[in-house]
Parts: structure tokens; sequence; C-alpha cells
């Protein structure tokens, strides 16, 4: 009876053993071609743009495009534009006031035009007099009241902000420039807007980097998302501004051109979030990239050196963070290959003042559309099926000490592996410590070399909630295909990065100071 149960447990060791080691390589392949194409791009721009001078900051970039404000509108008869910036919030009262007040601390000094809408839903009192106390120390901040009660999804409620801001720019006659999108948890940039104002003009999205925090005592946990974002904004979104492919939006310190964003909203009823997806601003980015139009990813660093993006906490418990990922998962994976399916031909769309396509841009990295983009897309996809190869390297691991043990009491035998299936072990195993040395490398990058110790620990953690989050985002996506809702099952925050000066903070060695 034992023997043929560790021979059962034998089959099925050596299947598991081919499927993980087959997925394992094909997935190492494709991120080390995302490597490769990211070393290629930076030693080029090192040795023809950076030769001779050093990467733009933000003093120099305001030095070049003469960001002298108020000279600069005059310039381009721009003095009653705006920007208009989004931020929808539901049962946001623990953080929705200090964000606000901390766009105040940190635009203060600057004469870009600029108003912030915040759309709160008639059954959330709490958030409401947040924002009205807000409110009362900054003219900027309008409360937007949304139709029903909460929550809907995001989508929606950007929706409304829309309309909100159309009915404003109807009445005042001041048409916005952009709309930037943020969440009530963000801790804006003091330099995001002077970089929106600017690029915006040449761009219909320009996109800054997320910058996550880990939250005191969730290392694991919240900081993983370091991991993640800090490969993601820092080389994966650079590799497909390269390529040609389209940049997906974050959802938070993105601006899109508010006309590009209004000629979209024609084509889709007068609304340009679509509203019943939980994944709106990943399919606006992708939808408008598509069209042929510019797109920027900004990575730039001010006076004292830190990278200018939107900073945030993350979910610190287990049970956040497979919720959130989930819904990416579903929104991206599943329901997102639905509603986006694989790229054709890239449509071209009229070109105006000095707007340009962002397929004229040369770079000698180019793919042809359809290839960069519906690579891209796949990578996007691979999530679920990602997450189902990990837990069966899991498995695998807990069978094979099971037969290791029998095998030293006498049971067992191992089968010798054959020399292909040793090489092909050996690439793969060589592949895993390459990603995670690259991961360490833009941990130790952003965050210093306690971070990049947690390389390996967080690695684990990201594998362990990708597989809850695959399992639990397959069941939503089954009950929504029987006729369920998308609801907006936004992330609970409760606190806030910290700030510094107003403005921002640093993490150094693993510590914020």
């Amino acid at each position: 009876m034992i023997d043929t149960i560790l021979y059962i447990l034998g089959v099925v060791q050596t299947e598991l053993l081919l499927f993980c080691v087959i997925w394992f390589l094909i997935g190492g392949i494709d991120d080390l071609l995302v490597d490769i194409i990211w070393m290629i791009r930076w030693c080029y721009r090192r040795l023809t743009f950076y030769r001779h001078k050093k990467p733009m900051d933000i003093e120099s970039f305001k030095h070049k495009y003469d960001l002298n404000y108020s000279s600069l509108r005059e310039k381009q008869n721009t003095q009653y534009e705006y920007h208009a910036i989004f931020i929808p919030a539901w049962r946001e009262a623990d953080v929705i006031g200090e964000m606000l007040n901390g766009c105040k601390r940190a635009w203060m000094n600057s004469t870009i035009a600029h108003r912030i809408y915040v759309g709160c839903y008639p059954n959330d009192n709490d958030t409401i007099a947040q924002v009205i106390e807000a409110a009362k120390f900054n003219p900027n901040i309008s409360l937007i009241l949304c139709k029903n009660d909460g929550p809907t999804t995001k989508a929606d409620c950007l929706n409304q902000l829309w309309r909100a801001m159309l009915r404003d720019e109807l009445k005042q006659g001041i048409k916005a420039k952009s709309v930037i999108l943020h969440d009530a948890e963000d801790r804006p940039h003091a330099d995001s807007l002077a970089i929106f104002d600017r690029l915006i003009c040449k761009n219909d999205i320009v996109q800054l980097p997320v910058i996550p925090i880990a939250a005191p005592g969730s290392q694991l946990v919240s900081g993983h998302y370091c991991d993640e974002f800090c490969e993601s904004h820092g080389k994966a979104m650079v590799v497909r501004e390269a390529i040609g492919a389209a940049i997906p939006l974050a959802g938070v310190g993105c601006a899109i051109e508010r006309n590009c964003l209004g000629r979209w909203a024609l084509n889709k009823n007068g609304l340009p979030f679509a509203g019943d997806s939980v994944t709106e601003d990943y399919e606006l980015g992708i939808q408008i990239g598509s069209a042929g139009r510019g797109a920027i990813m900004v990575r730039m660093k001010d006076k004292d050196g830190q990278l200018i993006g939107t900073s945030s906490y993350f979910p610190t418990s287990l049970d956040a963070a497979i919720k959130q990922k989930s819904r990416w998962v579903m929104g991206i994976a599943l329901s997102g290959w639905d509603r986006l399916g694989w790229a054709t031909e890239r449509s071209e769309q009229p070109i105006t003042h000095e707007r340009r396509s962002a397929s004229t841009k040369k770079y000698p990295l180019r793919l042809p559309f359809n290839m960069g983009e519906n690579w891209m897309r796949l990578r996007d996809r691979r999530g679920i099926f990602s997450a189902l190869t990990i837990c069966f390297a899991y498995i695998l691991a807990v069978l094979s000490g099971i037969l290791f043990i029998a095998q030293y009491a006498g049971y067992f035998n191992f089968e010798p592996l054959s020399e292909n299936m040793q090489f092909m072990i050996l690439c793969s195993s060589l592949l895993m410590l390459w990603r995670l040395f690259m991961r360490s490398a833009f941990l130790y990058y952003h965050y210093g070399f306690v971070q990049a110790c947690y390389a390996l620990p967080r690695m684990i953690t990201s594998n362990i909630i990708a597989i809850l989050a695959a399992r639990r985002a397959v069941i939503l996506y089954y009950k929504y295909c029987f006729g369920g809702t998308m609801i907006w099952e936004k992330t609970q925050h409760d606190i806030m990065p910290p700030s510094y000066d107003g403005h921002r903070f640093t993490v150094t060695n693993g510590k914020q100071s």
C-alpha cells in the first residue's frame, strides 16, 4: 500500500516538475527580454543624450522650458486654463482631510491654476465633513456629490467629476488644460504640477511614478508593493514606451490632456471612464495609447535628488492586499481581456498644434505596434497562469520533501533526471537568481540597502498573495459572468505617508525621515 502511494506521488512529482520547469523557463526568458531591452536603452542614453550632460532634474527642466509660470502663460496665452484634479472618495474620512491639506501645502507657492474635484457619496457623511473642513482653507476644492449612494465603481465616481468639470467650464467660460487623477491616500509631489503643466502640451498622457512606502510594522505585506512598483515604473513602463507599446495609467499621479479625454468621451456616450470596469485607469491608458497619440512616463528628480512621484501607503494586512490584488487581476487579466482584446492596427488620429503621434517617434528599440503591444498585453494577462504555476511549484516542493524523506527511509528511489531536464532546471534556476538580483538592484537604487535585503522574503510573500488573489479573482469573475455587478471594492486607508516640509519625505536605509 505504501509503495503504491509513493509511486503515485512520484508520478505526480515528475509531471509537476516538468510543468513548472517549462513555464518558469518561458516566464524567465520573457522577463529577461524586458531586462535586456531596458539595459540596452539605459546604455544607449548614457552614450548619446547623457554623454556630456547629466540627466535632467526639475531645475534644469524649468530652465530649459522657461518655466517661469507667468511668462509661460503669457507666451502661450493660457492664463485662463487650469488643471482639474479628480479625487474619488468613498469612506476616506481618515485620510482625505490630510491629503487635501497636503496638496495645499505642496502647491501653495505655485502659480499654476488648478481645481480639486472631490467626489463623495450622499451616504458617506464622515468623508463629506472632512472635505468641507478642508475646503474652508482652500478655495480650490470643490465637493461633488454623486447621484447614487455608494459604493458604485470608481469609474462612475470619476464620471460624476467629469460632468461637474464640464458644468464649471460652461458656467465660467474657462477650459481645463488637463485632468489629473489622484486617490484619497496620495501624497503628491510639489513639483508634479510643473511637470504636468508643460509636458501635457506635447503629450496626451503624462504619468509620474508611484512610490509605495512600507508601512510601519508591515515590511513584508505593505513593503512588497515597493518591490513591484520600483520595477514596474522604473523598468517595465520605460520598456513599454521604448518599444512603442501603450502605457497603462496607474490611476494616480497621471495627467490626461483635456481635449483628448473629451474626444474619447464623445465615443463613450459623453462619459470618458468605463463605469462597468474595476480597472478603468488601465483600460483608458491602453485605449488612448493604442490610438496613436503621445504618452510619456516621466522619471525626474527634484532639487534634493528625490524622485518626483506620488507617494502612498499600501495595504498592511494580508486580507487587504489579497482583496486589492484580486481586483487588479480580475480587471486586467480577466475582464480586461474581454473588454480590450488584442491589438490590430494603430488607429491614427489628427495631430493638432504641437501634439505628435507616438508612432512617429523614432527609437532604436521600437517594434511593430502589433508585436510590441500584444507582447505587453500578454505580460499583463499572465497573472492567473503565473499564480497557478507558482502554486504547483509549492506543491512540488512539498511532494519532493515527502519523497526525499521516503527515500532516506528506504521506501522510495528517485528516477534519474535526463540531461535535457537537468539543463532546463539549471537555466530556470539561473533565471530565478537573475530575477532576484534585478529586484534587489532596483530596491537598492530606490530605497537603500536595508530594503534591498527584503527582496527574497518579500518575493515569497508576493507569491502567496498572488496565488490567493488569483483564486479570489476567478471567483469574482465567475459571479460577474453569471449576472453579478461590478462594485467598488476599495482598499481601506487609515494612515497617510509622512511629509517633509510640506513637500517630500525621504527613505534612507528603510527608515522614513
